[in-house]
């Protein structure tokens, strides 16, 4: 199982969140993902982090579809991908409806038909092909000429049972969020292997996106990430995961204790057959250096 970090692109410099991916370089991580928010934009951010830190993976988790033509993102994702040297993976994912309809002002009544279109009309953009492409949800007419790019891997958020269909069926793989091991072991990867083998794709990738602290006071920081981002959990595609999962909520999710601990839940997630552990570390900057350090050693 690689492991990677993972960063929205806000509340930070450009140069500072340059320097994270360089310090997740260093500890001999293998990947650094940034979330979409209405902050710095997460390709560039990306971009920026990979020609910065030669040799890792930098990618988005995840970027919004609704507000971005497939035209323009596919534009924008290979120049990505030639700027890191072919190291660029592109998440995306419909978002929510508080943010799709109530920010941007777009309809949000099928989100998951949106995907499917959006990825129809996208994969073969990435390719450099022309697209003539007329859906329920989106138009797209027209190609991407980018001499000398190369497709980038494309990811979609998917968490319940249909949008895992689209995402065997069309991308390369899922990137989650609030997923326990166990989670990972029932819900994702039997749905998302499932339809990758009945299309006829290889084997999908599994990138999970988990919250981490390196404490000996993991209620403190579960009680820390309830405090931050407990309203996550009413999102309704969160609710539904966690409900699955029996879970009251996202602070539920997190992996917090000392490094055995930590070490035990890594262990767990490349059981339960995640591909990659994309780690949200939490805590001040000390604490956050030495999960990255430990991150490393157990990658190593």
């Amino acid at each position: 199982m690689r492991i990677g970090t993972f960063s929205v692109a806000a509340a930070a410099t450009l140069e500072e969140l340059t320097a994270e991916v360089q310090a997740a370089a260093a500890a001999g991580l293998d990947s650094a993902f940034f979330g979409q928010t209405t902050a710095w934009d997460a390709i560039t951010v990306a971009a920026i982090a990979g020609r910065a830190a030669p040799g890792i993976e930098t990618g988005t988790a995840i970027t919004t579809t609704y507000p971005r033509h497939p035209i323009a993102l596919a534009s924008q994702a290979v120049t990505a991908q030639a700027l890191t040297g072919g190291r660029f993976t592109l998440g995306i994912g419909p978002s929510h409806r508080s943010i799709v309809q109530d920010a941007f002002g777009y309809s949000y009544d099928r989100p998951a038909r949106h995907t499917e279109e959006y990825l129809t009309a996208l994969r073969p953009l990435l390719r450099g092909e022309e697209v003539d492409f007329h859906g329920e949800t989106l138009t797209a007419v027209g190609q991407v000429d980018a001499p000398g790019a190369t497709p980038p891997s494309v990811l979609i958020s998917a968490l319940g049972p249909v949008m895992l269909r689209i995402a065997g069926e069309l991308a390369d793989g899922t990137v989650t969020t609030w997923v326990t091991a166990q989670g990972v072991a029932e819900h994702i990867v039997p749905g998302l292997t499932k339809a990758a083998e009945a299309a006829g794709r290889p084997a999908p990738r599994v990138a999970v996106g988990t919250v981490m602290a390196l404490t000996g006071d993991p209620d403190g920081a579960r009680e820390r990430l309830a405090e931050q981002l407990g309203f996550a959990g009413e999102f309704p595609g969160y609710r539904a995961m966690l409900d699955r999962q029996g879970l009251s909520g996202v602070h539920e999710t997190i992996i917090a204790g000392d490094e055995a601990e930590i070490e035990r839940a890594v262990r767990r997630f490349a059981a339960a057959g995640a591909t990659d552990l994309l780690v949200s570390a939490l805590g001040d900057d000390a604490e956050r250096a030495r999960t990255i350090e430990l991150l490393g050693a157990l990658r190593g």
